[in-house]
């Protein structure tokens, strides 16, 4: 018997309709897509303006009540009050709880430094030594008070008889960059190196001194050094 043909059943096809609407669909899913991604991103960059904003407001209220501690603090610590050495001792007292309490609401190199004054002016030259050690690590390119500590140093180790630690600070004074005080180190080196029965070496820091700083308020002793009279 012939086999019997199979009628093929044509493909259903998707109308003009259908596909547009498939294409409206995926559309609309990526639209929603990029709107959800877009959403996520604009939280994330507003939190972080947020969080930007309130730092800097915060940093900024800080610094604010740190200056204003540390100029009342100033004001005490150079206070022209009555000289007796007791009202003296009191006043650097108050200075240093004040320079502390601003120093407490915000690290700064003025405030450090002028706790380590404080110290000084009140005999505690170990605490004043301590602060001054950490001033110079802390701040290490400092400018302005960064000389301002190492003489500092230098003239509490000078006290404390301590010529090795003086010598090493002169040093780090004289290798700043800044010209500040470095006359100052020259006539201390050279004074220790006297001490030390080394003339020779003295001198020359006395002649570079001279030579060197000619304005310098050290240069006349300096000079009375190298001729060998005495003052007066």
């Amino acid at each position: 018997m012939p086999k019997a043909i199979k009628k093929r059943v044509p493909k259903k096809t998707d109308t003009p309709e259908e596909g547009v609407q498939a294409t409206l669909s995926n559309l609309k899913d990526t639209l929603l897509e990029r709107q959800s991604t877009a959403l996520t991103i604009g939280i994330g960059i507003l939190v972080i303006i947020i969080a930007v904003v309130s730092f800097l407001f915060y940093s900024y209220t800080k610094e604010t009540s740190a200056k204003k501690l540390e100029y009342e603090a100033y004001k005490i610590y150079y206070s022209r009050g009555p000289m007796q050495p007791e009202n003296r001792e009191e006043q650097y007292k108050k200075a240093l709880n004040a320079f502390k309490k601003a120093s407490d609401t915000r690290k700064s190199p003025f405030s450090l430094y002028y706790i380590a004054a404080c110290s000084y002016e009140l005999g505690q030259y170990d605490e004043a030594l301590k602060t001054l050690k950490d001033f110079s690590q802390r701040y290490s390119g400092e400018e302005k008070f960064l000389p301002l500590a190492y003489r500092k140093m230098i003239t509490i180790y000078t006290k404390k008889g301590d010529a090795g630690e003086a010598k090493k600070t002169l040093d780090a004074l004289y290798n700043l960059k800044s010209d500040i005080y470095k006359d100052f180190a020259l006539m201390e080196y050279g004074r220790l190196l006297e001490k030390e029965g080394k003339p020779d070496e003295a001198r020359k820091k006395y002649e570079e001194l001279i030579t060197r700083f000619p304005n310098s308020p050290f240069k006349d002793e300096s000079q009375i050094k190298l001729t060998g009279k005495k003052e007066g």
